[in-house]
């Protein structure tokens, strides 16, 4: 059972969201092999201001 987390700042639409989802889980069951319904997708929001690169904010 694929689990794939996906982390990005806020301001996507669900429906962007959706269509990223289906994405995932289409290349998953392409190359991965596994069933569709086994395929989770996670969206993790997090505000810009919580992310570091090399230590400094981005």
């Amino acid at each position: 059972m694929p689990v794939v987390t996906v982390s990005l700042f806020p301001g996507r639409s669900e429906e962007q969201k959706s269509e990223f989802a289906r994405f995932i889980t289409k290349g998953a069951t392409e190359i991965l092999k596994a069933k569709d319904e086994h395929v989770i997708v996670v969206f993790q929001e997090n505000a810009k201001e919580n992310w570091f690169r090399a230590g400094n904010p981005l």
